[in-house]
């Protein structure tokens, strides 16, 4: 009787997330200047630290075996993701360069308020960084996966 229950509870719950949606409210807005400032030593602390298991795992060789070269490329794809992202985050929050207007639900008017006009264009190419991001996540996936591999052929796995 409970497990029926159970079952109809989960049911309910799951039509009401696929039937009455809510805003994702995917992108994160920011309190005050001092919310970038920190998001933005956050990046930055991001940053270093990919630099850093870049660099300890070529100083170890493990990028010698597949797996772990995949963990790299990670590690630099999420680089290159967090300076876009910090450059957004300058151009939108910090400087106030940018405008963004919607038109309507498809279109936006991006302009270089007090700029040169490229810069719409730089900042248009700048937030498509699932650009990046999806690569790194697919390289971590490609990584881990081959490590498996790896470990359970009874190889070292990168050790």
């Amino acid at each position: 009787m409970m497990a029926i229950l159970y079952r109809i509870i989960r049911c309910v719950a799951a039509a009401t997330v696929v039937l009455l949606p809510a805003p994702a409210l995917a992108t994160q807005g920011h309190g005050g200047i001092e919310g970038v400032y920190v998001h933005q030593f956050g990046h930055i602390f991001f940053i270093v630290a990919m630099g850093i298991l870049i660099f300890w795992l070529r100083e170890r060789r493990l990028t010698e075996k597949s797996g772990w070269r995949y963990i790299q490329y990670t590690a630099f794809f999420f680089i290159l993701w967090n300076l876009d992202a910090a450059l957004v985050h300058f151009l939108d929050d910090q400087t106030h360069l940018i405008r963004v207007t919607r038109i309507d639900s498809w279109h936006i008017d991006i302009t270089a308020e007090s700029g040169p006009p490229w810069l719409a264009v730089v900042y248009y190419c700048a937030k498509l960084d699932h650009l990046l991001c999806v690569p790194a996540l697919w390289c971590l996936y490609t990584g881990l996966k081959r490590l498996l591999a790896e470990t359970a052929a009874g190889g070292e796995g990168g050790s």
